[in-house]
C-alpha cells in the first residue's frame, strides 16, 4: 500500500488560489476514480475536483472556507501499490482503545417504569408554560391531549399528535381583558453563520464596488402599456411555436438600441491603470437570484440577437446559474448589467454597479394606476427604471439622456426595431 497526494490543480486563467467550499468525502471513506472529492470556488464559479485514483481517504488538506494555493496539498489517499509519495513510511494503524478494567458488580435492579397517568377530568394537565402557550395558539384544550410523559406530563409530541388527528378542530378561547394573540415570550437564541463560498464572494464584490465607485442613481417613470400590449400579441401569435416573451427581452433590446448613442455607459473602467474601455459589443449581465446568492450570467453579443433568441439564452443562463452549473466564461465579461426583482421590485431601488462596469439598469415592478392622457384620466401600466452610474466616467446629463432614450424605445416599441 502507498500514499497518493492530490494537489490543488491549476484551473487556468491565471488563478493562483481558490476557496475550499465543500468536501464530499471524509477520512476513512473509500473513493473510486472520477468521484468528486471537493468543491472549490474561483471568482464566482464552482469547480468540482475529482479523484484520479481509487483508494481510501487518509487526510484532508484544509477546512471549508479555507483558501488554498494552486499546488497545495488537497487530500491524501491510500492506494494499492507505491502511490506518488516516496520515502514516506505508512503510518501504523492505531491499536483499538482498550477497555478499562472495571470491577464486576452485580447489576442494580431496574428502575421502576413510570406509566402514563390518566388525567382526571377536573385536574389541570401537567405541561410546560411554553407548551401551554403553543396549545393556546393552536386552539387545543390540553385536557383532550393524551399524555405520554412521566407522571402524566403532556409532551410536544403529544400536542403534535393531537393536532394531526383527523377531524381535529380548533377551540375558541375567551380572552382576558387586554390579552392579545401577538404577545410572545422573549427570545435569546442566536445563530452564527460562516460567510464562505459564494456568499463571501458576493460580499467582497459589493464592498469593492461601493468602496471604489462613486455611485449616483437616476430614477425615471416609464409607461409600459404599449410594450405590454405588443408582448401579449406576440405571445398569442407565436407563443405555441417559440418561447413566451417576458418584458426582459424588450428591455434588453431597448438598452442595446440606446447604447448606440451613449457608448460611455457600455464600458469598463480600470481605475488602477486609468483606462476606460468602451465596447462596441453589448455583453449584457443579467443579475440572477440563485439558492446560493446573486450571480450575474452574461448574455454575450446582445446586439446581434432577436427577441426570441434573447429570451431563450436568458432562460438558459438563469437555469445553469440556479443549478450551480454556470461556467467561468458564462459569468465573466459583461459590459453593462440589468437587474430586476420582478413582482417584488418596489417603487425604486439603488442598484450596486457590477465592478468594473460603469452602469447598471434596475427594473421595478409594473403597477396599473390612473394617469392623465389628453386631459383624460386613463388607466396605464407604469414602471420605474432605477439605474446607477459611475460618476467618474458617466456625467449626470449623459446618464439622464441614456435612460430617456431607453424610455422612448419602451413607450414607442416600434422604434426599437427600426
Amino acid at each position: 500500500m502507498g500514499t497518493h497526494i492530490i494537489k490543488m490543480p491549476d484551473i487556468g486563467e491565471g488563478i493562483a488560489e481558490v476557496e475550499l467550499v465543500g468536501w464530499h468525502v471524509k477520512p476513512g471513506d473509500e473513493v473510486i476514480e472520477d468521484q468528486t472529492l471537493a468543491d472549490v470556488m474561483t471568482d464566482k464559479a464552482n469547480v468540482e475536483i475529482p479523484s484520479p485514483v481509487k483508494g481510501r481517504v487518509l487526510a484532508l488538506g484544509g477546512e471549508v472556507g479555507q483558501t488554498l494555493a494552486v499546488g497545495a496539498e488537497l487530500i491524501r489517499i491510500e492506494v494499492e501499490g507505491a502511490g506518488n509519495v516516496r520515502g514516506e513510511a505508512r503510518p501504523a494503524a492505531a491499536p483499538p482503545p482498550r477497555e478499562p478494567v472495571r470491577e464486576v458488580q452485580a447489576p442494580p435492579p431496574p428502575p421502576p417504569v413510570e406509566r402514563p397517568v390518566p388525567v382526571a377530568e377536573d385536574d389541570r394537565p401537567i405541561a410546560s408554560p411554553a407548551l401551554r402557550r403553543r396549545a393556546w395558539e393552536l386552539g387545543v384544550d390540553l385536557k383532550d391531549v393524551k399524555p405520554s410523559g412521566a407522571g402524566g406530563r403532556v409532551l410536544q409530541a403529544d400536542l403534535d399528535a393531537r393536532v394531526a388527528t383527523p377531524g381535529f378542530t380548533r377551540a375558541t378561547w375567551a380572552r382576558s381583558p387586554g390579552e392579545t394573540r401577538d404577545r410572545v415570550s422573549p427570545r435569546t437564541d442566536e445563530e452564527e453563520i460562516r460567510v464562505i463560498g459564494l456568499r463571501r464572494k458576493i460580499a467582497q464584490k459589493m464592498q469593492e464596488a461601493k468602496r471604489r465607485i462613486p455611485h449616483f442613481s437616476y430614477v425615471e417613470e416609464i409607461d409600459v402599456t404599449e410594450i405590454e400590449a405588443l408582448r401579449a400579441r406576440l405571445n398569442e401569435r407565436f407563443g405555441a411555436e417559440r418561447a413566451r416573451l417576458t418584458l426582459l427581452p424588450f428591455l434588453i433590446r431597448a438598452t442595446v438600441a440606446a447604447v448606440r448613442d451613449f457608448p460611455m455607459v457600455n464600458a469598463r473602467f480600470d481605475d488602477e491603470a486609468g483606462i476606460i474601455t468602451r465596447h462596441g459589443a453589448v455583453h449584457l449581465g443579467v443579475a440572477t437570484q440563485t439558492p446560493s446568492g446573486l450571480l450575474v450570467p452574461v448574455l454575450m453579443h446582445a446586439e446581434a440577437r432577436d427577441l426570441w433568441s434573447t429570451a431563450a439564452e436568458v432562460a438558459r443562463l438563469a437555469e445553469v446559474a440556479r443549478a450551480g452549473r454556470a461556467t467561468r466564461a458564462e459569468l465573466s465579461g459583461s459590459t453593462i448589467t440589468i437587474t430586476s426583482l420582478g413582482a417584488l421590485g418596489g417603487i425604486a431601488t439603488t442598484p450596486v454597479i457590477n465592478h468594473p462596469e460603469v452602469a447598471i439598469v434596475g427594473v421595478n415592478r409594473i403597477v396599473e394606476r390612473p394617469v392623465l392622457r389628453g386631459g383624460l384620466v386613463v388607466a396605464r401600466q407604469m414602471m420605474n427604471l432605477s439605474s446607477s452610474f459611475d460618476h467618474r466616467v458617466v456625467d449626470g446629463i449623459d446618464a439622464a439622456r441614456f435612460i430617456q432614450a431607453v424610455r422612448g424605445y419602451l413607450e414607442s416599441p416600434a422604434t426599437m426595431f427600426l
